[in-house]
């Protein structure tokens, strides 16, 4: 059944992956949030996709950054560590617009279509997580392509989460079948107006 499931999504995504310097535009990217640190410091790959954000604003492949993660208790903060972060790198933060309840991939996809109004976007994440992220971005109606970090070690770690994202294969294709509501809320304005902020 897993393996069923992951070669469904793959077909889904097929086509749809390309590099930073040739990915088409689009008025979004759209970062998928990871481990912070109790210091607040994102993880490596967390870091390698906020980089991947960066690069498509400096090279104008996309207007804003919508950054999508775990902020369900106040002691951790996904969302407002990956904004510091480029804040830190010197990113405007009127072109980053925050997702405080991107508590996996799925809803992070339909909060960024349904409370954002996001509609095409460029998803940046880890190369092993790309088939599902698009798969599942593309089942909510968004447009999406994707640009894939490569930078990480094959360790352990790598390993590790490779094997749970292709286990997270079934879990995607329940949540392209049944469409279950995210956590839903007050339609926001917040990429609106960050694409704006960048001339869109």
């Amino acid at each position: 059944m897993v393996l069923g499931a992951d070669g469904w999504i793959r077909s889904r995504a097929a086509g749809r992956e390309y590099s930073a310097a040739d990915v088409p535009p689009a008025d979004v990217g759209l970062v998928l949030g990871a481990e912070v640190y109790s210091d607040g410091t994102p993880s490596p790959y967390l870091a390698a996709r906020l980089e991947l954000g960066r690069t498509l604003l400096e090279t104008g492949k996309v207007k804003a950054l919508l950054l999508s993660g775990d902020h369900g208790h106040w002691s951790y903060d996904e969302p407002n560590a990956m904004r510091r972060y480029l804040m830190s790198k010197g990113v405007p933060a009127a072109e980053l617009a925050v997702d405080y309840a991107g508590f996996d991939t799925y809803d992070s996809c339909a909060r960024a279509y349904r409370i954002f109004g996001v509609r095409k976007a460029v998803v940046l994440t880890q190369d092993f997580s790309v088939p599902r992220t698009v798969a599942l971005c593309r089942a909510v109606g968004i447009d999406t392509t994707a640009v894939a970090d490569r930078s990480q070690p094959h360790d352990l770690t790598y390993r590790r989460i490779w094997l749970r994202d292709q286990l997270a294969a079934t879990k995607a294709v329940y949540s392209i079948v049944r469409k279950p509501d995210p956590i839903l809320g007050d339609q926001e304005t917040t990429v609106r107006d960050a694409v704006a902020a960048n001339g869109g």
